[in-house]
């Protein structure tokens, strides 16, 4: 078990009744330090938080307790469920982001992420495929935890999914594409064009599942991609 810094925040509420914990988000802090980070999620006048934070040297910090609803998620949509807070556990990691200087993040952040999130997903029902960034579930206005974050290494330990080396497939029409991003559970218009709001819905997509080629454009890899993806809901199955 993660050794925890407890740092209390006074920003949650109770979960909505019914609502079932079956989603990891995850974030990066966006701040330009994690200091700035940590004081703003504590600041009632913010109304942010998170459940954890994790700083660049490994250090986790606990902020709000996970029967509580913390305030991460913002206005978000997965699997047509909006009220994403209720449904989650909120991680945020310190990293500035693409405002202040985006970069890797560092080993010893990654190795306390893995061991938080094993823990996490074996107290709570939550799938491999909702484990997620906030740009999945707000791709309209989020860019986090954004390409450079280690989501196959993840997927290797068991937390979230991962393509397995997807071939490149002719791209279909772009509504049947809408379709089956909707299917894997984004938000996205069924306008049968590739409109703002679903580019916007790829490169999030592609941060995720594609960071190699975050062009927005759905091209035969990243449709791959998305294949492979829904053969791995719909049966049911994990990578090894």
């Amino acid at each position: 078990m993660p050794k925890f810094i407890d740092r209390p925040s006074p920003n949650f509420d109770a979960r909505a009744a019914g609502h079932p914990i079956d989603i990891l988000l995850l974030h990066y802090t966006g701040m330009q330090s994690a200091e700035a980070a940590l004081a703003r999620m504590c600041d009632p006048a913010a109304k942010v938080s998170a459940h954890y934070c994790i700083d660049e040297d490994g250090s986790c910090i606990r902020l709000v307790d996970e029967g509580h609803r913390a305030w991460h998620a913002g206005v978000s949509t997965w699997g047509g469920e909006t009220d994403i807070n209720s449904r989650s556990i909120g991680i945020e990691l310190v990293n500035p982001g693409h405002e202040f200087g985006y970069r890797p993040f560092p080993e010893p952040q990654m190795l306390s992420l893995v061991e938080l999130a094993g823990e996490i997903l074996g107290r709570h029902p939550i799938p491999p495929a909702r484990v997620l960034g906030h740009a999945d579930v707000a791709p309209l206005r989020k860019q986090d935890p954004g390409e450079l974050f280690g989501w196959a290494r993840l997927a290797k330990a068991g937390i979230g999914l991962w393509p397995d080396a997807p071939a490149s497939v002719t791209p279909p029409p772009i509504a049947e594409a809408q379709d089956m991003l909707r299917r894997y559970g984004y938000e996205v218009p069924a306008s049968g064009v590739l409109d703002a709001e679903t580019k916007a819905v790829v490169v999030a997509f592609q941060r995720h599942f594609r960071p190699s080629n975050v062009s927005g454009a759905l091209d035969g890899e990243t449709v791959g991609r998305l294949q492979a993806l829904l053969a791995l809901v719909d049966g049911d199955a994990t990578p090894a």
